[in-house]
């Protein structure tokens, strides 16, 4: 049993041993190992990866299982990691043309050049709890073939926009000439760039991008979107050796990648047209990235020359500023923190302005 101690550093500890049992839970049931974690709850070893903004399946899997299913304090503890670790260098763009997709979808068209490939997914399922999987029951095996192997040669799948590029009816995404800024290594500065949007989109919390999305969907943003294609699959990570004076793949990361396509009336600088948005993010996070390009498309109404309708999902300050979950929750959290100094002076004043109300109530009696 957990006896309450007086004294700071001993109660400290005292607490961290508290959490360390509570973290076990019964010792009669096995522990929950990495492993299991990292193969079994993917989805949120996926969430920890993209928030945390580091590629490591094992260490997120780590870090769930030390925050005890938390994922914001997960997220928190890769981030944490994730600033001892020594900058080596920089890699070129993802060719995200050349995944090797395990799903792909169209909302726009039905029969895709490379065909729709559903992969696994919830979107067909009942909903309905499955007993078999508290009773370890044996469930049906994905026939062999269906998931590429990792580092199989993939095809090149053309981006399903490109198609809509070749009438002109969608705007030209090149790409800028300067580097993007690091959010994990400079503060946000507003108003900021594209990439810088993207950047604090990916990293944010799923949650609250998902409600901003959804607020554009309401009307609030203007904006309507399809999902012109979601993909998810594994890609090549290559980087330049000056050395060698060309590029070589130094590994592959799992990734999703969502562009959705945009009604636009055309505006004084735009003619009318389809416009884009864009979420990428690490792992199967597919809600995530459909959330991040409905919001990557609504704070673009500027550059676009569209008018601001004052929608939440159009302030760039107010999404930017809110999105991050770790610097939202130390803000929060703060506040449970001793404030012993502050609170007896916010005391002491409702006391004198007590007294003083009531001091001016008996002499208006009087």
């Amino acid at each position: 049993m957990y006896v309450a101690v007086k004294g700071g550093e001993r109660a400290i500890d005292n607490a961290h041993a508290f959490l360390a049992e509570e973290r076990r839970g019964d010792p009669a049931v096995a522990e929950l190992g990495v492993a299991q974690i990292r193969e079994q709850l993917r989805l949120a070893v996926n969430r920890v990866m993209a928030e945390g903004s580091l590629y490591d399946p094992d260490l997120a899997a780590l870090a769930i299982k030390q925050a005890r299913g938390d994922l914001i304090e997960a997220i928190f503890l890769i981030r944490a990691y994730r600033t001892t670790l020594p900058r080596l260098g920089a890699s070129r763009p993802l060719e995200t043309a050349a995944m090797a997709v395990v799903r792909r979808v169209s909302a726009t068209f039905k029969d895709a050049p490379g065909g729709q490939i559903l992969g696994p997914t919830f979107d067909y399922t009942h909903r309905l709890l499955d007993f078999r999987l508290a009773a370890d029951g044996d469930l049906p095996v994905a026939p062999i073939g269906l998931v590429p192997p990792m580092g199989a040669a993939a095809a090149a799948v053309p981006h399903i926009t490109g198609f809509l590029n070749r009438d002109g009816l969608i705007e030209t995404d090149t790409p800028g000439d300067d580097s993007p800024p690091d959010l994990t290594r400079e503060p946000i500065k507003l108003p900021g760039t594209r990439p810088l949007r993207l950047q604090a989109l990916t990293r944010g919390d799923e949650g609250f991008i998902l409600s901003m999305a959804y607020s554009t969907q309401r009307g609030y943003g203007r904006t309507h979107a399809f999902v012109g294609e979601l993909r998810i699959g594994t890609v090549e990570v290559e980087m330049d050796i000056p050395e060698l004076g060309f590029s070589v793949c130094i590994g592959e990361v799992e990734v999703t990648e969502c562009e959705t396509v945009n009604q636009f009336k055309g505006s004084k600088t735009e003619p009318p047209q389809f416009t884009r948005g864009y979420g990428l993010t690490f792992g199967q996070t597919e809600r995530k990235a459909i959330a991040m390009s409905l919001v990557d498309r609504a704070l673009r109404w500027k550059e676009l020359g569209e008018d601001d309708t004052g929608a939440p999902a159009q302030d760039e300050e107010f999404v930017l500023m809110h999105a991050d979950n770790v610097q939202a929750t130390g803000f929060l959290e703060h506040i449970k923190l001793p404030h012993y100094v502050d609170f007896q002076s916010e005391l002491e004043l409702i006391r004198n302005l007590r007294a003083e109300a009531m001091a001016a109530r008996a002499e208006a009696a009087e």
